[in-house]
């Protein structure tokens, strides 16, 4: 009976999501209906990570990972080409803002809280540092190019690419992201599989695979559960930025909000699977989001330039580099070993709490 509710109310949500926004699109909420969208959105976020775990267990690690931080990125895209279009205040940093959020929310947030998560649960964890490491080299090959030299080159005044430097970055972008894809899922597929716990077999690292139908009708559900998270987060957004602005934080906050309420299932399913064991799938989530952030948003991006108005702004801050380099320091020591303690995932979320609180408080 348990079991016959938890999939109703994983079916019901979905679809309530979509009707409540389509109801509210176009329309600015109060305190009132902006609380109810948020409860909506909550339940969303649940249904879609429950989703993703009906169709990770069908197509397995590391294509379950992948099939969700795709599918979050690409509706992400479709957020921020829509609020920079908007116009707003603060739009032309907008995608910066969202894109660092995104690795540092990814990389030190959902690592360090599956880490510690796993640690606590089963003493130490293990995973598999070669796929880690990769994972973790394109991160910040990734983030280096797009968000770190913009700061630096001359052809534009303020911290801009050029056209010409905004197509490189692009396309550079796109095959990396096209080529880590390919070594995840087929050239060397074992470097991101979960590694067994001591006393376990294979068999008890992979839950028995879901229904073909089972997975069909999951995988429509977490498209429609997605599409209600981020269209709900837009059409919340209007109060958020009141929010901020009234509290006197920065406007980028706004991109930091919006990349925490885009990330939950990331975070929520990563969490379960490191409570279950399963670091790996967890560090695949984390940085493999990260990744899909950048590898696509930018390249959409810069597609998107073609019509919309205004400068771009894509390089970081020092703050922010400082930031991000110690984030990939931290990264390495930590993947190298193929195991961590509750040290390093405590690591990772100081440096997490560190960027929430600079980028409220700069």
């Amino acid at each position: 009976m348990a079991g016959t509710l938890r999939s109703s109310w994983t079916i019901i949500v979905p679809l309530a999501g979509l009707i409540v926004l389509a109801l509210t699109w176009q329309v600015s909420p109060g305190p009132l209906l902006a609380a109810g969208i948020a409860a909506v959105l909550v339940g969303a976020v649940l249904s879609a990570v429950h989703h993703a775990e009906i169709v990770a267990q069908r197509v397995g690690e590391p294509f379950g990972s992948l099939v969700l931080a795709v599918a979050v990125t690409v509706i992400e895209v479709a957020l921020i080409v829509t609020l920079i279009a908007s116009g707003g205040p603060g739009s032309h940093s907008l995608a910066r803002d969202t894109v660092f959020a995104a690795v540092m929310i990814t990389a030190n947030g959902i690592v360090g809280l599956a880490l510690l998560v796993g640690a606590i649960r089963h003493g130490v964890t293990r995973f598999n540092p070669e796929g880690t490491g990769a994972e973790l080299a394109v991160v910040a090959t990734l983030a280096t190019v797009t968000m770190v030299l913009p700061t630096f080159t001359s052809s534009r005044p303020g911290p801009e690419f050029s056209p010409l430097q905004l197509g490189f970055a692009a396309i550079a972008s796109l095959a990396l992201y096209g080529v880590f894809v390919l070594t995840q899922t087929v050239r060397h597929r074992d470097f991101f599989l979960p590694v067994a716990l001591p006393g376990e077999t294979p068999e008890d690292v992979h839950a028995p695979p879901p229904t073909v139908r089972a997975t069909v009708t999951s995988l429509g559900l977490l498209c429609a559960a997605l599409i209600a998270v981020v269209g709900l987060a837009k059409t919340v957004s209007p109060v958020i930025e009141a929010g901020v602005t009234q509290s006197g934080i920065p406007e980028s906050f706004v991109g930091v909000v919006i990349a925490l309420l885009v990330l939950l299932p990331e975070g929520l399913a990563a969490t379960r699977a490191a409570a279950a064991g399963r670091m790996q799938t967890s560090l695949n989530l984390g940085y493999g989001s990260a990744i899909a952030s950048i590898g696509l948003t930018i390249p959409a991006i810069a597609v998107a330039t073609v019509w919309l108005e205004g400068p771009l702004t894509l390089g970081l801050g020092g703050t922010q580099i400082v930031l991000l380099v110690l984030t990939v320091a931290v990264g390495i020591l930590t993947v190298v070993p193929g195991r961590a303690t509750r040290l390093q995932g405590s690591i990772h979320l100081v440096l997490f709490a560190a960027f929430v609180f600079l980028a409220m408080f700069p």
